[in-house]
């Protein structure tokens, strides 16, 4: 008889847990999922009920046959997994593929990969969770109704290769229209008073003018007009002390990390993405080799929204703080915190699996990122176990004529929790000192400072306040954010700008085609109530079916209409507002072969086009030189002109009877290569890549001052910048599986993106 299996989901997790169960099991990996909906077809049967057409997915053959071969004649499969929605469908689709006559299978939840855990999981073996597994079907098949639905209507309507989801799209359209109200905001000119002052006693201090003596509102100096005048009824006035309040506030330490704020913090702290923080936060969960043959999991299971931690775990902190820090840093009693509503609290939140494996200890085994995240984790789970810092707040209201000022100062009278931790509202530093003064005592000013500034637009969001937006909104998971930000970039609908998300123009144009004809799916409250009804299916207080059948009466009355509305960026593209500077008629965007460009709305009759920009404020500019070059050169398929057009990837000549004929050619240099518009990436090489070929006919790309310069590429350069690594141009690769698409040329990077 074959030993029992045990199913995990990773290869990296088969060591760590074999560590911990000896020999009498059989431990094998699925490597992901090994079922899934079919690539090239949207893979549901709607009629049916909306039925899942599953199949196993292409090349992991190998691994189904090594998990049949592992379980054997074994009666008994505990099916191991990670323990969430996605870990739950790999639990369900490898019991279906292990199915035979008598075996059953056991479903066990490693929340942590530590001795202890383990062995409590197996001794526990529960069954499979229908609701969890259905939750994750219902959203599966939610993401596949939209976007395998309006994707196909984006080929037709804009240009093939686009896609929407039913949450991407939506975290585009929160990006979008911050971006217009960016555009839209009119700065406006205020103007503040400082006060520059010292008592009998230092130090010296600023205080800042809040509001005229006699009236609730805060005062308000719209130019520098007013200023004066404030300034010049301030004359020869001595400011006095009005009033001294002192007091000393308790604050408390933040909780251990959910899924987003992990996210959020280590994107704020330590500049990673958030892609990259669930990659390293993944490794850590798995086990990290702290010895010869000796793998141990460090965090407990790294997708969670909840803040609950098992009081072992929180004993075990107290303990540790008190030895490391004092009694008086450890609380009597461990803290707990509540989760808010409709946390889903299936997991403890993050947290070290063992404290006792402090950052220190285990520093020579982690690389840079393990480390400054791990350290990040440990000591925010340590503090939320600390007593609370205390604060001297210290704040003096000073009267000078009408005018009242404010000054206020802090101090850390007992520093508790933020000797190991501080939150982003806690500061870096923190505490700012003002002299002892008594109520009625005279300051002498050494001077009055107008400063004159202008209201600020609301920021762009960065990666760490788009999650934090998300969170806040319901939109998505916590353990999807990292995708769906990978994926906007990657399909070009958004870009990094100094360091915060800017829709391109791309971007721009399908989001108003998508919110115009599905107002309803690209809604946020819409949305998030979509995601709650997910989170009523898994805890089985709702039918899965009855959730698709509501979503689905209304999205198809939606795309019905919107084959039919929809605006087509082929034909009439989208009005600008503009006149064509030829005929008068209205000037349209469209989408031609090379990207969107301006035309005259009575094409053919008039065949004006231009490239265009936009201003800060939104408004379309058109690009003064010509789209279109005439040239001597007759097409070699229709005969007609070729004509100089400049595209994504530079200039090259195209058929004057596009879109009749879509006849491209290359620019030819002087010496021999073609243009790709992309300067060589070389340090202090002013060259450019030329498209050559060589002796065997093979094209590459190589710098035209070889041989001074000798660098080369088998891959087609294009002038994009890498938005993770900073690499100033991107390679044009492609595959069976996914077709052309760009790609880093770093090693270290793995940054893809749409052509």
């Amino acid at each position: 008889m074959t030993k029992p299996l045990v199913v995990v989901e990773s290869p990296t997790k088969v060591r760590t847990i074999k560590k911990y169960l000896g020999d009498d099991y059989n431990i094998s990996a699925t490597v992901g999922h090994i079922k899934d909906l079919p690539d090239r077809e949207i893979g549901i049967d709607i009629d049916d009920g909306f039925k899942p057409m599953y199949r196993n997915i292409p090349g992991k053959q190998k691994v189904i046959t090594a998990l049949k071969r592992a379980a054997g004649d074994a009666t008994d499969v505990y099916l191991a997994p990670d323990p969430d929605r996605e870990g739950e469908a790999i639990a369900w689709h490898t019991a279906e593929v292990l199915h035979r006559k008598g075996r059953q299978f056991h479903r066990v939840l490693f929340h942590e990969l530590t001795p202890r855990a383990i062995k409590a999981a197996m001794a526990a073996p529960e069954s499979l969770h229908k609701a969890k597994y259905e939750a994750q079907q219902a959203r599966r098949i939610l993401d596949r109704l939209v976007g395998y639905q309006i994707s196909p209507l984006l080929w037709r309507k804009v240009k093939r290769g686009l896609s929407a989801g039913r949450v991407q799209s939506v975290a585009v359209r929160i990006i979008c229209e911050r971006e217009r109200e960016i555009q839209v905001f009119d700065p406006r000119e205020y103007w503040s008073i400082t006060a520059h002052l010292e008592g009998e006693s230092p130090p010296p201090f600023i205080a800042r003018l809040t509001r005229k003596i006699g009236e609730k509102d805060k005062i308000n100096i719209p130019d520098g007009a007013a200023a004066e005048a404030i300034l010049s009824a301030l004359e020869g006035r001595a400011p006095v002390v009005d009033k001294v309040v002192k007091k000393t506030t308790r604050r408390n330490p933040p909780p251990p990390f959910t899924t987003s704020k992990l996210q959020q913090e280590a994107i704020r702290r330590l500049r990673f993405s958030a892609k990259k923080t669930m990659m390293v936060a993944q490794q850590l969960y798995e086990g990290i080799d702290l010895g010869p043959g000796e793998p141990v999991g460090l965090i407990t299971y790294m997708r969670t929204d909840s803040t609950r931690i098992s009081a072992d775990a929180a004993q075990e902190a107290l303990a540790l703080i008190r030895e490391r820090f004092g009694a008086d840093y450890a609380m009597e009693q461990p803290r707990f915190f509540k989760n808010k509503n409709k946390v889903q609290d299936a997991h403890e939140a993050i947290r070290p699996a063992a404290v006792i494996h402090t950052p220190d200890s285990v520093a020579a085994h982690l690389d840079a990122d393990q480390l400054a995240l791990y350290t990040l984790i440990w000591q925010r789970f340590m503090a939320s176990q600390m007593t609370p810092a205390l604060i001297n707040n210290h704040a003096i209201t000073i009267r000078a004529g009408d005018y009242q000022f404010q000054a206020t100062g802090a101090t850390i009278a007992f520093p508790g929790f933020m000797t190991l931790y501080r939150s982003e509202e806690d500061g870096e530093d923190g505490e700012s000192t003002l002299p002892e003064l008594a109520e009625g005592s005279v300051l002498q000013c050494h001077r009055y400072e107008p400063k004159q500034h202008y209201t600020q637009p609301p920021p762009r969001f960065s990666e760490a306040t788009l999650v934090k937006e998300l969170e806040e909104n319901g939109i998505g998971r916590p353990s999807t954010y990292a995708a769906i930000l990978s994926t906007i970039r990657e399909k070009g609908y958004v870009e990094m700008f100094k360091g915060s998300f800017r829709p391109t123009e791309l971007g721009f144009i399908v989001n108003d085609l998508i919110v115009d004809s599905f107002p309803d799916i690209m809604d946020v409250e819409f949305t998030a109530r979509m995601e709650n009804d997910l989170d009523r299916v898994e805890a089985a207080e709702e039918d899965y079916l009855t959730v698709l059948r509501r979503f689905y009466d209304s999205f198809k009355q939606e795309l019905d209409a919107a084959d039919e509305r929809m605006r087509s960026m082929k034909r009439e593209g989208v009005p600008t507002g503009l006149e064509c500077p030829q005929c008068a008629r209205p000037l349209h965007i469209k989408m031609g072969k090379n990207g969107l460009f301006l035309a005259c709305s009575g094409y053919p009759e008039c065949n004006f086009t231009r490239d265009y920009t936009r201003t800060e404020k939104g408004e379309i500019q058109p690009v003064d030189a010509p789209r279109e070059e005439a040239t001597d050169k007759a097409c070699e398929k229709c005969a007609r002109p070729m004509v100089v057009r400049r595209g994504r990837y530079g200039t090259f000549l195209a058929c004057s009877g596009y879109p009749e004929c879509t006849h491209t050619e290359s620019i030819q240099t002087d010496n021999g290569g073609q243009r790709t518009g992309v300067a060589c990436p070389r340090r202090d090489c002013k060259g450019e890549l030329l498209e050559r070929r060589s002796k065997r006919g093979k094209v590459f790309y190589g710098c035209s001052r070889f041989p001074e310069c000798d660098f080369a590429t088998w891959d087609r350069p294009v002038e994009r910048a890498c938005p993770d690594c900073g690499s100033p141009y991107l390679l044009e690769k492609a595959n069976k599986k996914r077709g052309t698409f760009l790609a880093c040329p770093n090693r270290d990077c793995q940054y893809t993106a749409e052509p």
